[in-house]
């Protein structure tokens, strides 16, 4: 019986997961106010009437750039505490610090060669 005491905590913690992300989302929609009208509906813009489709393809180069710049970014965040613990780090420590550096490295030459930083 003791078993189910332990086991009633989670199953508890799980249903109260599922209600309270819809709680907020129930009440807003039962409280807020419905007025819609034409001005509401259009779409915003940054304030300026758009002109012409405004669907446009964008280049896949603006995706990769972007991505290349999240993968690097992440990556930053990675060795911060390397570089703090840098006076601690034991030769094992050091030399992985050193590879994760070199494959950054030879990640960014390859995005080089490869014309992925060219912004056209």
């Amino acid at each position: 019986m003791a078993v189910v005491h332990e086991w009633a905590f989670i199953g508890v913690f799980f249903s109260l997961a599922w209600v309270f992300p819809f709680l907020p989302i129930l009440g807003a929609r039962l409280l807020a106010p419905r007025k819609p009208n034409a001005i509401k509906q259009s779409t915003y813009e940054c304030g300026v009437e758009t002109v012409g489709d405004t669907w446009v393809q964008f280049k896949v180069q603006y995706y990769i750039y972007g991505l290349i710049f999240l993968v690097f970014d992440v990556e930053v965040v990675f060795l911060f505490p390397w570089a703090l613990a840098y006076n601690q780090l034991d030769f094992f420590g050091f030399f992985a610090g050193l590879v994760f550096i070199f494959f950054l490295f030879d990640a960014l030459v390859y995005a080089w060669r490869k014309d992925a930083l060219e912004w056209v």
